[in-house]
């Protein structure tokens, strides 16, 4: 089976092209902005031009666009190809990566918006603890309970937090098979981890 991995939730955009889990072709660069316009070029660069019988994106929490671009990328594709469509945590592909296969609990803290930090805590085995949220960064020096940190402010939480590892990284679909397979879901509506800013008025 074909699979096709897309992650446009952080300023990183990435897509893979697996067969049977073994990775084929894969392409990540970290652009900040401009996920709409870079993201089909480089799915259409991708062997066979990315054409595959399921396709897994990510949900969220991050970037409320980069989000948004990602699945309506991958439900344009779905139809297109007759393809399944499944979502994914994008803090859950963090914690995997950092995690590599061991069994060993890690907490995520990747930048949100206006100066907060999504977190959220991995259990050894890769499933969340409880939901990601969106904090200042002093609570979520406290909500990150794991010696092992993850994520794009690892490195800042863990030198104010005064103890732990850190790896800095941003996800990659490059390693979505290191995602547990518990974690794919059939909504596919965003994990926007916070409220919206906008409110209705009253």
């Amino acid at each position: 089976m074909r699979l096709l991995a897309i992650d446009t939730a952080t300023p990183a955009c990435s897509v893979a092209l697996f067969d049977n889990e073994q990775l084929i072709a894969a392409d990540n660069a970290v652009i900040g902005r401009g996920h709409a316009e870079r993201l089909v070029p480089m799915i259409a660069a991708l062997p066979e031009r990315g054409r595959a019988d399921r396709i897994c994106v990510s949900l969220g929490p991050g970037s409320f666009t980069g989000v948004r671009i990602g699945l309506a990328t991958a439900r344009a594709l779905g139809l297109a190809w007759g393809a399944e469509v499944l979502g994914y945590p994008t803090l859950a592909l963090v914690a995997a990566m950092a995690r590599a296969g061991a069994d060993l609990p890690v907490s995520v803290a990747m930048t949100g918006g206006h100066g907060e930090w999504f977190v959220q805590n991995f259990t050894g085995d890769g499933m969340p603890q409880a939901e990601a949220v969106s904090l200042p960064p002093e609570p979520a020096q406290a909500a990150c309970t794991a010696q092992m940190v993850a994520g794009d402010q690892a490195a800042g939480l863990i030198a104010a937090r005064g103890w732990g590892e850190a790896r800095q990284i941003l996800p990659d679909a490059a390693a979505f098979a290191l995602l547990p397979p518990a974690c794919l879901s059939t909504a596919l509506s965003p994990l926007y981890g916070r409220a919206p800013d906008a409110k209705l008025p009253g």
